[in-house]
């Protein structure tokens, strides 16, 4: 990834069930404001990334992690002109749960306490994480990958509150979450979705936005692509998972895909199909 081209690789290995890998060099790449359904634990190596979350813009540098927890919106730029070059996994929220089970006393459900830690040594696990992986090491892999999780949740790691739906505001974004889930391809405009809620479409716009971080439509695309990604980890051509979930063929899906995932799906379904391709190694 050497010079001014913007390259990334998003995989999988086959020894590490569940666990999405990432090597990207990005310049002038913008990510929108997104979730994950995974822990995002991203080592930067050089540059600077800047990511707006908790409603505030976070600088990360080299030696730094940036860490995200599962379905919290965040962006993602460089923070210098030369751009910022960075590797990451993102292991599940059942994984990272045994983790701490098993090596540290929190309790509830864990995740990580700050956005950033400069922690030059837990960097430097996970680019050996990937290392191992791209080199075949499974023992190594998910040695490392369990070492680097244990060391961060020790270091940042905390109980995640509950997530309780108490307000009516609350309530109504959930209400008006499950209707988009449900009707993703053909989802209602805002003024038909608050009518059907009983509510005014101003009244749901700030609830939606005070309980998942986003307006609904941010929320919607967000979400098409999850379920693109699903689709394309089961094998589904770009085309018919576009259509799928809502997009209007793959192009649109590939426009948003890009700028949520960072790498195109196309090239993401590769990837997975690499994966289900390979079978089980010989002794």
């Amino acid at each position: 990834m050497a010079g001014g081209e913007e390259r990334a690789r998003h995989w999988r290995y086959e020894e590490l069930p569940g666990v999405d890998l990432l090597r990207a060099r990005y310049v002038e790449k913008r990510f929108v404001r997104h979730t994950h359904e995974e822990f995002v634990i991203a080592a930067i190596s050089s540059g600077v990334e800047v990511f707006h979350h908790g409603g505030s813009d976070q600088y990360a540098g080299s030696g730094a992690l940036a860490l995200v927890n599962p379905d919290t919106p965040h962006t993602g730029r460089a923070g210098v002109p030369e751009g910022w070059r960075y590797g990451a996994v993102y292991p599940s929220p059942d994984l990272v749960a045994d983790i701490a089970a098993e090596t540290t006393g929190l309790r509830g459900t864990p995740g990580f306490v700050s956005p950033v830690l400069h922690d030059p040594y837990a960097a430097g696990l996970v680019h050996e994480v990937l290392r191992a992986a791209e080199e075949g090491n499974p023992l190594a892999a998910d040695t490392l990958l369990r070492v680097a999780v244990t060391r961060l949740l020790r270091r940042n790691g905390g109980s995640l509150p509950r997530r309780t739906v108490r307000t009516a505001g609350a309530r109504l974004a959930a209400r008006a979450r499950a209707v988009l889930e449900e009707r993703m391809a053909e989802p209602p405009s805002l003024d038909r979705l608050a009518a059907e809620l009983g509510t005014g479409p101003f009244a749901l716009l700030r609830a939606f936005r005070e309980a998942y971080g986003m307006p609904p439509h941010t929320w919607l695309t967000d979400a098409r692509v999850r379920g693109a990604r699903r689709l394309l980890d089961a094998g589904v051509p770009p085309a018919e998972a576009a259509v799928a979930v809502g997009f209007t063929d793959q192009p649109h899906l590939g426009r948003h895909f890009t700028r949520i995932v960072g790498v195109p799906p196309g090239a993401y379904r590769r990837e997975r199909k690499n994966v289900q391709d390979s079978g089980p190694r010989a002794s």
